[in-house]
């Protein structure tokens, strides 16, 4: 082989070496991503982490506190109800524990800060990888470690005030 054609064949051999490395880590960072749930599917890791969406009930932000209306109709109204409560300072998960004790959370995921919405009593499941969360905010499963952040609650009468 002369010089020009043992040259071109290198740079092949370069080109080629160069592009089955960049398949191979293009396969191997889909599989990784797969096996994490990556990619944002809303199955999450185990394929059926998906629960159903938690009621959206608004809350009005006054003075450091967030309040929400529990009539009747409110899918607080009863023990073992939960919410997704939006209001102007974010959003939070509510869960009525006891006849006049209610948890309140932060409904943003400790895992990659995705928004919680789903509910199967009574675990608190987030769509994004399948993170799921006790109505303490503890974890049950993740691939989240830490628990969501809580907020201190007072119920009287009909209105159930959070403390920010």
């Amino acid at each position: 082989m002369s010089d020009s054609t043992e040259l071109i064949c290198t740079k092949s051999r370069r080109e080629f070496c160069v592009s089955a490395c960049h398949a191979a880590t293009a396969v191997a960072l889909g599989s990784v991503l797969q096996s994490c749930g990556g990619g944002g599917s809303p199955a999450g890791p185990g394929g059926g982490n998906t629960a159903p969406p938690l009621t959206v009930v608004n809350g009005t932000v006054a003075g450091g506190t967030v309040t929400v209306a529990v009539d009747g109709a409110s899918p607080l109204a009863t023990v073992g109800g939960a919410a997704l409560v939006r209001s102007s300072s974010g959003d939070m998960l509510v869960a009525r524990t006891a006849q006049d004790a209610f948890a309140a959370l932060t409904a943003i995921c400790t895992h990659e800060n995705c928004t919680i919405t789903g509910f199967r009593t009574p675990t608190y499941v987030c769509p994004c990888h399948g993170s799921q969360f006790n109505t303490a905010g503890q974890v049950q499963s993740g691939p989240a470690t830490r628990s969501l952040r809580t907020f201190p609650t007072q119920f009287a009468g009909t209105t159930l005030t959070i403390t920010l």
